[in-house]
């Protein structure tokens, strides 16, 4: 998988904007965005096909900015299991949980945009590391591994 579009906005109601990249600060979120500094919600992610999924369902394409989410890579299943840690370029993100489509993607996309994106809309990760993410970074699924025991 690989990094194909970054949106961030700087508010709930105000547009997205497309990036070529972005800082990510651990325990923070994505630098200008309206979610930096939230506790868990930084970095939402989604896969372009899945995307093209849902535009099939609806019968028009769409641009990946319009459902808000900040990553969207090309291909793939994105995981939504809580813990699961994804590496993007030198960034570590967990999942926090899955990213439920908004009931306003009927208003930002079209009707029947919510319905189309059931399933499909991505996950809610937490930034574990500092770094720049860029279009075109490598995607990876870090294999699953038992928590460490502490005394």
């Amino acid at each position: 998988m690989k990094v194909v579009a970054i949106h961030i906005a700087k508010a709930r109601k105000l547009p997205t904007r497309m990036v070529d990249s972005v800082d990510a600060e651990a325990g923070k979120g994505l630098v200008g965005d309206r979610y930096h500094g939230t506790r868990h919600r930084h970095v939402t992610i989604q896969s372009r096909q899945d995307l093209d999924a849902a535009a099939d369902a609806l019968g028009y394409a769409f641009d990946a900015g319009a459902t808000r989410r900040n990553i969207t890579v090309d291909a793939g299943e994105i995981p939504t299991k809580p813990g699961t840690r994804l590496r993007i370029g030198d960034v570590e993100l967990e999942v926090v949980r899955l990213a439920a489509p908004c009931r306003l993607l009927d208003d930002w996309i079209g009707a029947g945009a919510m319905a189309a994106m059931h399933r499909r809309g991505g996950s809610v990760c937490r930034l574990l590391s500092s770094g720049t993410i860029s279009v075109g970074d490598e995607v990876v699924v870090e294999p699953s591994s038992s928590p460490a025991l502490t005394a």
